[in-house]
């Protein structure tokens, strides 16, 4: 039995578009806290978080693209104090909201991973590796910087609250990358990040790539914060976001992940993230990512219903 925490982080200042604030109400609507109930975890949900007015600092940078960074900089030190704190109860499940997000999740998981004395390893499932730096976005959408914030890239220095305990690259294994802008693809060149992209799923097959991460996070003892974004999936089965990429993983092949972390113990924290109701047909989103956070607690594949039509 697990302690799950809630969070909601309707923060959508880091995405283009608007709708992505409506994601915690669509997670809660979806029945996230009734599936995790029904699996015998206990649920504590916190409600939304915001940050204050008077809390968004006055902060400036000389990319002219950038847009709301005062407002990601309080949300990131809002949810890297929320998530902290979270993870001495329980398992933090923080419900986005677009992906800007993990700047604060990460931050706040490391940092008490490092007090633990253990360290943090990060499942990044996703189309994108969002590894940009404010130097380098050319969108200035600061949900693609919150990796390359969180692994102390330069340049956020003076910006963003400084970091505790910088997550190391070589403890990142992302999944479902199919859209790397060149800045990114460069950095990605240089580092240590595993990255397991569409073809080496299509070719290896997923479960054998992630096995592999799995045995890496057991063998050190690590915890493992896994970051969910909608557009891991293919937009077929998810269309409820605003970032889709064609090719995703499909729907066996995303509850096989769950359940292979499931089997392995290791998920001590988890986002879900880039949810927009808006452009979700009739909740099918939102139902699809809760009953993936249901394969990652527990539910099996046996226990699937059988639907009458």
């Amino acid at each position: 039995m697990t302690t799950c925490i809630l969070l909601g982080a309707p923060v959508q200042e880091g995405t283009g578009r608007l709708g992505c604030d409506m994601g915690p109400s669509a997670f809660r609507a979806a029945g996230l806290a009734a599936a995790l109930s029904d699996l015998g975890h206990v649920v504590l949900d916190r409600g939304n978080l915001f940050p204050s007015l008077e809390a968004r600092p006055d902060v400036r940078h000389g990319n002219a693209a950038i847009k709301s960074l005062p407002e990601i900089v309080a949300w990131t030190e809002l949810l890297a104090t929320a998530t902290y704190e979270a993870s001495a109860e329980g398992m933090p499940i923080t419900l986005g909201g677009d992906h800007s997000l993990a700047a604060g999740t990460l931050s706040g998981l490391s940092r008490r991973a490092a007090e633990l004395g253990r360290p943090l390893f990060v499942l990044w499932l996703d189309a994108h590796p969002d590894l940009h730096t404010l130097d380098s976005t050319e969108s200035g959408n600061l949900h693609g910087v919150p990796l390359a914030y969180a692994t102390g890239q330069p340049g956020f220095e003076g910006i963003f609250p400084p970091l505790a305990a910088p997550l190391d690259p070589a403890r990142i294994c992302m999944m479902g990358i199919r859209s790397v802008d060149p800045a990114e693809r460069a950095r990605l060149a240089a580092g240590k990040v595993t990255v397991h992209d569409m073809r080496a799923i299509d070719e290896h097959g997923i479960s054998a790539l992630l096995r592999g991460f799995i045995e890496k996070v057991e063998a050190a003892q690590g915890l493992l914060h896994v970051s969910l974004d909608v557009d891991f999936l293919d937009p077929d089965i998810a269309p409820g976001v605003g970032t889709t990429v064609p090719g995703g993983a499909t729907f066996r092949e995303a509850h096989l992940v769950m359940e292979m972390l499931c089997d392995s113990g290791l998920v001590t924290s988890l986002d879900l993230v880039e949810l927009n109701p808006f452009l979700d047909e009739r909740g099918r989103t939102a139902r699809l990512m809760v009953d993936l956070v249901a394969s990652l607690m527990g539910r099996r594949v046996l226990d699937r219903p059988t639907r009458s039509h």
